[in-house]
């Protein structure tokens, strides 16, 4: 099978054997390729590929499989590829309101309610393409996540630690995977995305950052303070750290330090994506109900987990998880005669957690 994303993998399948399954290309260059293609004796599959009529019969006629382009929506429901953050934060200088973000999160609230099926449809084929796409992009290292409250503010101890957090797994090759939201989300993707400078460099991000506190603030100054930090300290094009938040909780911007983002209008398949994906372990920094909801996910996950298909829990925060919400308690109990009783820990600091993790 030959995957084809942008047009290049296109025409590189031309020269192969083989089905193709296109997704999200505009091919409507290339048409009497594709009448070729549908007479090569393959059933081919694309998926929201842009092409002129001709073709799109061609195909059809011999067997394959065309689901158009999906027009008018604030996004592409085909889409191949995970979001940049310059693409969602896109006219900023405008101001937040005019961002691609802001704009799919007031669609979203028109529509979701509305019973309309076909902007359902495009919900659904869009969160697929996104976990399609995550899958790609975190297949080959090892993934550990990150998960903590959105109320932390920049400029606090709890924020430089989680941070702190974040560039540890970062420059041990972890893929650094959050919520992608705000608070201790945004602190461990910045950490990721500054594990390649020096460590003086996210002392100076914090400070920047600082300025700016919370996002409940003003969404366009906290934004632009972000992207301040990221024109003065750039990342690699293949940082190690993504952020999957959720138009869902549209009303918490999504932070512009993951790598990568997977944004899903589903919150159930977010949650999922998160855990399911961080296979490398869990660390758990204090947070409230949206924490404490996906510890328990992933203790559900564990508790039923095959033979050797447990991962690896760290609650950080001995105070916080056993006395302010006592999610230990009830969390050693689950584990109690299991295979996941050797999984779980309980530390008081970051260093502790990253021996563990990494």
């Amino acid at each position: 099978m030959n995957e084809v994303e942008k047009i290049e993998d296109f025409d590189t399948a031309m020269t192969r054997t083989g089905p193709v399954v296109a997704q999200g290309v505009d091919l409507r260059g290339r048409t009497e390729a594709l009448v070729a293609l549908a007479q090569n004796g393959h059933r081919h599959v694309m998926l929201g590929c842009a092409m002129e009529p001709h073709a799109m019969a061609a195909l059809i006629t011999a067997g394959s499989v065309v689901l158009p382009a999906i027009e008018g929506f604030p996004f592409s429901p085909f889409r191949a590829a995970l979001y940049e953050p310059d693409e969602l934060f896109a006219q900023l200088a405008q101001g937040y309101d005019n961002t691609p973000d802001a704009q799919a999160y007031r669609w979203y609230c028109s529509e979701r309610s509305s019973g309309n099926l076909l902007s359902a449809m495009a919900m659904a084929l869009h969160d697929q393409s996104m976990g399609d796409a995550l899958d790609q992009r975190t297949c080959d290292r090892p993934v550990v996540g990150v998960m903590g409250g959105h109320a932390v503010r920049r400029g606090t101890e709890a924020f430089a630690s989680a941070a702190r957090l974040g560039r540890v797994l970062a420059r041990a090759g972890r893929v650094v995977l959050t919520g992608g939201g705000p608070g201790a989300m945004e602190a461990a993707n910045l950490g990721a995305h500054l594990a390649h400078h020096e460590d003086a460099a996210l002392d100076d991000a914090c400070a920047m950052l600082a300025e700016r506190p919370s996002y409940t603030e003003g969404m366009t100054e906290w934004a632009r303070a972000a992207m301040a930090v990221r024109a003065k300290y750039a990342a690699p094009s293949e940082c190690l750290s993504v952020g999957i938040p959720t138009w869902f909780y549209g009303h918490e911007p999504p932070n512009a330090f993951a790598g990568r983002i997977a944004k899903y209008f589903s919150n159930a398949l977010r949650e999922d994506g998160i855990l399911t994906r961080a296979t490398g372990g869990i660390a758990f920094l204090p947070g409230a109900a949206g924490t404490v909801q996906e510890l328990f996910q992933d203790a559900t996950q564990n508790y039923y987990a095959g033979p050797g298909q447990a991962a690896k829990v760290v609650l950080i925060g001995r105070a916080h998880w056993t006395e302010k919400l006592p999610a230990w308690q009830l969390l050693s109990a689950l584990a109690s005669g299991r295979e996941m009783a050797d999984k779980i820990h309980l530390v008081d600091t970051i260093e502790q957690a990253s021996a563990l993790l990494t």
